[in-house]
């Protein structure tokens, strides 16, 4: 190592205003936090420290050559830049004792207490809801009907793309995902950035509609904007000190959007427990901010709390409950959350449901919780079953001759049993039929083609299970006086599946094309021979759609 110069005071002057333009390039691009809790602040702080270092040697003429030991090395840097060193030593030391003492071993207890669980009843809880209520879409779905949605129009699908990720909301009553749009590319945004993004996207998860909301003003604050437009550097110039958890797209009740950015803080120790104390809401056009705690978020805000946060407590909560090291030995009532999880809509809230299992990995729950996104009132059901995935695999089963694969289901209350609601997609991801399986015997299994098909088909195998009492309502008349209407019509497309051992056929023809008839294999033999294209005439009740050939006409 050489010293070929004094370093002087004006050389320490440039260094430092080096230092200081690219740490303020640093903070512009990267928006780390300015709170003590949050690691990106040491980061920041310890790269900025190293870069003042590493200046300072070199203007101060001190080279390291190939034959420079690190004692030698350190010798420089501790004569030229000691307050430096020093401050990152302490940085060091501060960050390890930090985490030290945040860590779970020592606070169990307190991770433990992150989030309150009461435990309640199902069937008390959980209403039994209609068929305008039942979601039927999952977020893949929702995102591919968006996409085609947006593809209809001819002046967004060249400048814009539909955001993968959506939120599920309460909207009036109903629950929809909302989408924004991204701008296609750095040169649409040229193009566009002036009036903003026109538009954005509410999918019905009932009715399987997209209607595109536009607005008057333009949306001028999202995740695609550049500069101080973009949403993350917008709230991150305006609350410097907030560490933001999550910034999620929602509307309010008179379909205003808004980008809620969600507020974290550390509860245990310095860098540990992390939890929700607020949110700052944010007009996507205006940009206008206002930060409210917890207690007071507007109701028609469905989540500050994601999926993803509470489960990680409920899990603090499942594991440490008995302390550490029993998680460790024994694991005495340790349980965990298992993968996945979906919503519930109730009270005009959004409710993240996941099952609970034992931490042993047996493939069945021993109940599951349901947690309020906004407020974060955790209920658990001792509702002992299949986990989803089983479920999942089970209505994949008595479909498997058309390939459909099972979305992650969606708990309801049907005739007061828990029961796992699934729509099964087509390799598009396009819902093509539903499933019902009951969470205690998984081995009850209904579908259909439609959502009222798939819960008569239900509502027969908990009568035959002696599950329910009540029968559902079938017509008590004779076999041939059943059918009604007489429908004569060209085949469009069949289906075909086995219900208690029996083969049924699902036929659509085009005089009748927005139901599927219902033909049993054990009362029409031919329905086994019918193609697309035959010409059918039937005996139908076209309440119920089931029907009978009377006769047909091969193509």
């Amino acid at each position: 190592m050489k010293n070929n110069s004094q370093f002087s005071p004006v050389r320490i002057i440039v260094n430092l205003l080096i230092t200081l333009a690219a740490a303020g390039i640093y903070f512009y691009v990267e928006l780390p936090t300015l709170n003590f809790r949050s690691m990106e602040l040491w980061i920041f702080i310890v790269l900025a420290l190293a870069l003042f270092s590493f200046l300072t040697l070199i203007t101060a003429g001190i080279g390291i050559t190939r034959s420079s030991s690190p004692s030698e090395v350190f010798k420089g840097l501790w004569r030229v830049c000691k307050i430096p060193v020093i401050l990152i030593a302490a940085i060091v030391v501060f960050c390890l004792v930090g985490n030290l003492c945040s860590a779970v071993i020592f606070n169990s207890k307190a991770y433990s207490n992150l989030i309150e669980v009461e435990e309640s009843d199902f069937t008390a809880d959980i209403n039994e809801i209609s068929y305008e209520q039942i979601p039927q879409l999952d977020k893949d779905s929702a995102s591919v009907l968006a996409n085609r949605k947006l593809g209809e129009l001819r002046d967004l699908v060249s400048q814009f793309e539909v955001e993968a990720e959506s939120a599920q909301i309460n909207y009036n009553d109903r629950p929809v995902r909302v989408t924004y749009l991204n701008y296609g590319d750095f040169f649409k945004w040229i193009k566009n950035t002036k009036n903003g993004i026109p538009a954005y996207l509410i999918t019905d998860m009932v009715t399987q509609e997209v209607t595109v909301v536009r607005t008057e003003s333009g949306i001028k604050y999202s995740p695609s904007e550049y500069f101080n437009r973009n949403i993350s550097r917008h709230l991150r110039f305006n609350y410097p000190t907030l560490m933001f958890e999550d910034i999620n797209f929602e509307i309010d009740e008179d379909g205003t959007p808004y980008f809620v950015a969600s507020v974290m803080t550390k509860r245990i120790g310095i860098f540990g427990g992390r939890d929700i104390v607020g949110a700052v809401l944010c007009n996507a056009i205006t940009g206008e901010s206002v930060y409210y705690d917890a207690a007071d978020i507007p109701t028609w805000v469905d989540r500050i709390f994601t999926a993803d946060l509470l489960i990680e407590q409920y899990d603090y909560r499942g594991m440490y409950q008995n302390g550490f090291w029993n998680s460790i030995f024994g694991q005495t009532g340790c349980t965990v959350t298992t993968e996945g999880y979906n919503y519930i809509a109730q009270d005009d809230d959004v409710w993240m449901y996941t099952g609970i299992t034992s931490v042993g990995g047996d493939q069945s729950n021993i109940g599951f919780i349901l947690v309020n996104q906004r407020t974060k009132t955790a209920r658990f059901y001792s509702i002992a079953g299949a986990e989803e995935f089983s479920a999942m695999d089970s209505a994949e089963g008595v479909v498997q001759q058309y390939g459909y694969v099972a979305a992650f289901p969606l708990l309801l209350n049907i005739k007061g049993q828990p029961t796992y609601f699934l729509p099964l997609k087509d390799a598009s991801s396009l819902v093509k039929m539903y499933a019902m399986v009951n969470v205690q015997q998984y081995q009850i299994v209904a579908y259909g083609t439609s959502l009222a098909e798939c819960e008569e088909n239900y509502d027969v195998l908990l009568m035959k299970n002696g599950l329910i009492e009540n029968e559902p309502d079938i017509p008590d008349t004779p076999e041939e006086d059943k059918y009604e209407t007489e429908l004569t019509g060209v085949i469009t497309e069949i289906r075909q599946a086995v219900i208690d051992g029996t083969t049924v056929y699902y036929v659509a023809i085009d005089t009748l094309p927005e139901k599927y008839l219902r033909l049993s294999a054990a009362d029409n033999e031919n329905a086994a021979i019918l193609n697309v294209g035959d010409t059918i005439t039937v005996s139908a009740d076209t309440e119920d759609t089931e029907a009978a050939i009377l006769s047909s006409i091969l193509k």
